[in-house]
C-alpha cells in the first residue's frame, strides 16, 4: 500500500506489497484476458487485455482449490515473486495459484499508451472496477469441468488486503474466503483519528532503541536552521552525500518529506532477518538505523551527521551507493502514478501529524488543501465518504469467512481489524510482525508469532475449502 505522505498520501507502497522473495524463481504461465474497461455502464463497450499468472505445479484437479492474489498497486510478477506464503502451502492445499495483476498497473493498461494521457482514460481507475474485473476472471477460471466446483480463496497484502476482504465481502458467491493481510480498511474517513498512524510509527522508533524517535523530533528543526543560510544548504547537500545538491530555500520540503517516507518505509520492512524487497536490508534494519541515532541532544551538524548514517541503512546497505538521490520515489518499483490518482479518488486517507506524540513536524489534515492538490493535477475531486458508502467501514458483520492479520510492528495496523468479530471475522495479531510478515515466504528466522498466525490461516482455508466441499456434494 501506498505509504503516506505528510499532507495525504506520499508515493511509494508500502502498501505496499508482499513479503519476501521465494527460494527458487517461481514457475507460472502467463495469460491474458479480455474484461470489460466498463463493467458498470453499457456505453463503453470495448475491452482491455488484463494479464494474469498461473501455476499449477500442485493443483488436485478436478475440484482442487484456487488461491487468488488480489493484485495492486503494481506490476503482478512483483507480488508473484514476493508473496511465498502461496508458493509455501500450495502442495499442502492441492491448490492452483492464480495471481491477478490490477488495471492500470503493469501490462494491463484499459487504453494502452494512453491510460495515463489524461483523466478521461483514468476515469476507470476504481477499486469497484477492479474487483469486478476479478469476479469476471474467476468466473471465467472456473468454466471447466476440472475447475467448476474449486472452491477460490482469496488473498491479498496491503491494498491488496483491500481487495482480497472486498472481494469476499462484495462477491461472496465467487469467493469462499479471503485473507486480508495488513488491510486497514477502518482508516478512512474518521472511522480512525488521523494522528494515530504516526504515533504508531513514532512507536516503533522508540522501542528499537533509546533517543531514537527523539533525535528525529529534533532533526526538523536541526534541518530548518540549515536552510536558513547558503552555507548551511551547501553543507547538508555534502553531508547527505545527495547526487543533485540543495540550492536554495525552496527545498527544504521535499527534502523534508524524502527523509519522513523514509521512515515510513523502513518501518513497513522491519523484519526479522536480510531482506531484499523495497532495497537490500539487514535483520531488524530499524534497530540498525537507531544505532545511531542513540543521542538526541548533539549540536546541529552532529545530529544531521548521525541521520545520514541512519538514512544510510535504508539506501545504501550494501556500501554500493554512490550518491543519493531525493527525487528518488523510496520504493521505485511503482513506475507510474497510479496510486497517487487512486488517492485523489476514492482512496481519501486522513493522515497529520503533531510533533508532540508523534517525531514528525506538526500538520494538520486539511481536506479543502489536499482536494485542490488533486484538482490541480488531475482535474479530479476526491470523494472522502465513498469507501466507507461503498464497503460499510466498520459495519461489516453481514460478511463472513475473512482472516484479518496484521502486525504489531506495523504502523497500518491502527486501521485495521484487530479483534475478532465473529467466528467467520477472525483478527490475527502478529506480536513480532511488520507489514504482512505473514505472506511473506517460510524464513528459519521467522518468529513463532508469524509461524503461529501462518498455520491458523491454513486451518481456516482448510476449514473453507472442506465446508465448499460439502456443500457442492449436498446440491
Amino acid at each position: 500500500m501506498a505509504s503516506p505522505g505528510l499532507s495525504g498520501w506520499g508515493f511509494l507502497l508500502l502498501s505496499c506489497i508482499a513479503g519476501s522473495v521465494v527460494q527458487s524463481d517461481p514457475t507460472y504461465e502467463t495469460f491474458y484476458f479480455d474484461q470489460k474497461i466498463d463493467h458498470f455502464g453499457f456505453f463503453e463497450d470495448s475491452t482491455y487485455r488484463q494479464r494474469y499468472l498461473v501455476s499449477d505445479t500442485h493443483w488436485r484437479k478436478p475440484g482442487g482449490p484456487i488461491l487468488f492474489y488480489t493484485g495492486n498497486e503494481a506490476d503482478i510478477t512483483v507480488f508473484c515473486s514476493n508473496t511465498g506464503f502461496m508458493w509455501d502451502i500450495a502442495e499442502e492445499l492441492g491448490a492452483m495459484l492464480v495471481f491477478a495483476e490490477h488495471r492500470y498497473y503493469g501490462e494491463s493498461m484499459p487504453f494502452g499508451n494512453l491510460s495515463y494521457s489524461d483523466p478521461k482514460y483514468l476515469n476507470y481507475l476504481t477499486s469497484e472496477q477492479a474487483l469486478a474485473d476479478f469476479a469476471i476472471l474467476i468466473r471465467f477460471l472456473k468454466g471447466s469441468s476440472e475447475s467448476k466446483d474449486s472452491p477460490v480463496i482469496a488473498i491479498g497484502g496491503s491494498y491488496g488486503g483491500l481487495l482480497a476482504a472486498w472481494l469476499r465481502m462484495k462477491y461472496p458467491h465467487v469467493v469462499v474466503g479471503a485473507l486480508a493481510a495488513s488491510a486497514p480498511i477502518w482508516q478512512f474517513e474518521d472511522s480512525v483519528p488521523c494522528n494515530l498512524y504516526y504515533q504508531a510509527l513514532t512507536n516503533i522508533f522508540k522501542k528499537s532503541g533509546p533517543g531514537c524517535a527523539e533525535s528525529i523530533t529534533k532533526s526538523w528543526s536541526a534541518i530548518n536552521r540549515m536552510f536558513q543560510t547558503n552555507d548551511g544548504i551547501r553543507w547538508l547537500s555534502g553531508a547527505f552525500h545527495l547526487c543533485s545538491p540543495l540550492k536554495c530555500q525552496d527545498d527544504a520540503a521535499a527534502f523534508k518529506y524524502w527523509l519522513s517516507e523514509t521512515w515510513v518505509n523502513l518501518a513497513m520492512v522491519n523484519y526479522p532477518y536480510p531482506a531484499n524487497f523495497l532495497e537490500p536490508l539487514p535483520a531488524w534494519p530499524i534497530k540498525e538505523v537507531c544505532k545511531n541515532l542513540k543521542n538526541p541532544n548533539p549540536d546541529d551538524k552532529e545530529l544531521l551527521q548521525n541521520l545520514f548514517l541512519a538514512i544510510n541503512v535504508y539506501y545504501n546497505y550494501t556500501g554500493n551507493t554512490p550518491c543519493l538521490n531525493t527525487s528518488q520515489n523510496v520504493a521505485g518499483f511503482l513506475v507510474n502514478n497510479g496510486w497517487k490518482y487512486q488517492a485523489c479518488t476514492e482512496m481519501v486517507i486522513p493522515f497529520c501529524s503533531d510533533g508532540v506524540t508523534d517525531m514528525f513536524e506538526p500538520q494538520m489534515w486539511n481536506f479543502e488543501t489536499f482536494s485542490d492538490n488533486c484538482y490541480k493535477k488531475w482535474g479530479i475531486r476526491p470523494r472522502p465518504t465513498w469507501i466507507t458508502s461503498m464497503y460499510g467501514g466498520k459495519n461489516i458483520m453481514a460478511a463472513s469467512n475473512i482472516i484479518f492479520s496484521n502486525g504489531e510492528l506495523d504502523p497500518w495496523l491502527v486501521g485495521g481489524v484487530k479483534q475478532s468479530l465473529s467466528d467467520s471475522l477472525v483478527a490475527i495479531l502478529i506480536t513480532d510482525g511488520a507489514h504482512h510478515l505473514d505472506l511473506r515466504s517460510n524464513n528459519a528466522y521467522d518468529p513463532r508469532s508469524v509461524i503461529e498466525a501462518r498455520a491458523l490461516e491454513v486451518a481456516y482455508m482448510k476449514k473453507w475449502i472442506k465446508e465448499h466441499s460439502q456443500q457442492v456434494n449436498r446440491i
